[in-house]
């Protein structure tokens, strides 16, 4: 495994009412940025089924796989109108909605235990990255009850667990504008280029963050 300082950053595939997940195309333009602050960084990518059971069968295998140092999550909030941090996983999975394998949860609930479990105080300062690009971002507490909270649920506790990564972080973004639109004065949907810029502005956070954890 390389010394190299390793980020992993996760996004989902289509799902039920989303036929083309943006955090696909961001993931990929993420994991290709070539930038000075990155020259000791190996960035790697996985995008998630929009399954329970591909979050914990693939979950584990990612993990094992790049052995990431810091842990980048991205999800699509189709009603939600700018960047959501996400500082926390609930304890809570919807039995309304299927997954795309048109699977239901037996239950209501991830875990016994907790009713939710914290990602850290490093939140804040991805939230302060992210505003600095101009973007509309803002802390949350609610995760929802799908996939993006299920799999920051189990990202959480590989955080916990022995030899898992040190940090992770959940993103939730929005709907964006067509391909090629550029934003207009009150437009209140933001382009992919706006939210390269601002996950990129994440991304260099969370790398001097996992460096301070190392």
């Amino acid at each position: 495994m390389s010394d190299k300082l390793r980020i992993l950053i996760t996004g989902f595939g289509p799902f039920p009412g989303a036929p083309y997940n943006p955090t696909q195309t961001l993931v990929a333009r993420l994991t290709r940025l070539r930038r000075p602050a990155f020259t000791d960084v190996e960035l790697s990518s996985h995008i998630f089924p929009v399954t329970y059971q591909a979050v914990d069968c693939e979950l584990p295998l990612a993990l094992k796989k790049h052995q990431p140092h810091a842990l980048l999550m991205f999800g699509l909030a189709g009603r939600t109108k700018f960047v959501r941090i996400e500082t926390r996983a609930r304890n809570a999975v919807t039995m309304l909605w299927p997954d795309a394998a048109q699977t239901r949860a037996r239950k209501g609930s991830i875990a016994d235990g907790a009713d939710a479990q914290r990602f850290g105080p490093h939140t804040a300062k991805l939230l302060h990255a992210a505003k600095t690009t101009g973007l509309d971002a803002r802390a949350s507490r609610d995760a929802g009850s799908y996939l993006c909270n299920y799999l920051s649920w189990r990202a959480v506790e590989a955080v916990n667990a022995d030899n898992g990564p040190r940090l992770a972080a959940f993103i939730h973004i929005p709907p964006l504008a067509r391909s090629g639109a550029v934003r207009r004065k009150g437009s209140p949907r933001i382009t992919l280029e706006e939210l390269v810029d601002a996950g990129e502005a994440m991304l260099m956070e969370m790398v001097r963050l996992a460096r301070r954890a190392a």
